[in-house]
């Protein structure tokens, strides 16, 4: 075999030209879809970043009065929730409930109690938390108020859409969800807020229940999809490169002469 046969023959055999477009179409398009998902995120970056702020403002503002009952309809989590809020009225401590919680401090219970306002409505005030010892009214008696009194808090948006959370069951009174709507038909209340207010850390008479446990904390994982997104569009980009100059940057081989 001569010298050229041998060359030839170790020529790699280049693919049709279909194919090779083919390929370049699709590697193409997957640089572009990763290029429009680290946009995509980084739009995610900058109102993720927004919403922190705006939600940092809201809990360190100074207390606003709580919106009336037809300003509720129009209440989102986007604009309202963690907004620092004050209200006045009597807590109908007989009908309380109890919601399954896990904290810092460990396992226990979340003390909801309605709070009739002025106006004949109300609206679910967390009080706090409790341990499992102290899920009973009677062993704190000296945390239930009595009388007018003014609450301080959060306001927090109903858990009932939570996927994360079990289905509370309102026959057997097993609250594993704060959700205002439910425990208001459960506990026969008057109109009440679809929402609820966590009652800041203002001491309770014999330390029960602890207020002011409301974690105000959002992931923000966004600069690493921003980075990750790029980098495989970059490699993209990179494998359309080599696929150019590899299977277009040359013709076919070319026959020596005197072979």
């Amino acid at each position: 075999m001569s010298d050229a046969d041998h060359e030839r023959g170790s020529e790699a055999p280049r693919r049709s030209l279909p194919a090779r477009l083919a390929i370049l179409g699709l590697l193409a398009a997957v640089a572009a879809v990763f290029t429009a998902l680290g946009v995509w995120q980084v739009q995610r970056l900058f109102w993720k970043a927004d919403l922190i702020a705006r939600v940092d403002a809201r809990v360190s503002a100074t207390p606003v009065p709580l919106p009336g009952p037809e300003h509720w309809p129009h209440i989102d989590a986007a604009d309202d929730e963690y907004t620092r809020v004050a209200l006045f009225g009597r807590f109908l401590n007989d009908k309380e409930a109890h919601v399954v919680a896990s904290t810092e401090i460990g396992p226990g219970y979340w003390v909801l109690t309605p709070l009739a306002l002025t106006d004949g409505t109300a609206v679910l005030v967390n009080r706090g938390f409790v341990t499992s010892e102290k899920r009973d009214p009677a062993s704190r008696v000296a945390g239930q108020i009595a009388g007018d009194t003014t609450v301080t808090g959060l306001l927090r948006m109903s858990e009932d859409s939570s996927w994360i959370l079990r289905k509370n069951d309102p026959a057997a009174d097993r609250w594993y969800r704060r959700a205002p709507t439910e425990i208001a038909q459960a506990r026969g209340l008057p109109t009440t807020a679809p929402f609820f207010i966590d009652a800041d850390a203002t001491p309770n008479t014999g330390g029960w229940p602890q207020g002011g446990l409301t974690r105000v904390q959002f992931s923000n994982n966004h600069l690493v999809y921003v980075v990750t997104w790029f980098a495989l569009a970059l490699l993209a980009v990179g494998a359309c490169v080599y696929i150019v100059r590899s299977e277009f940057g040359s013709g076919p081989p070319k026959r020596r002469e005197g072979a």
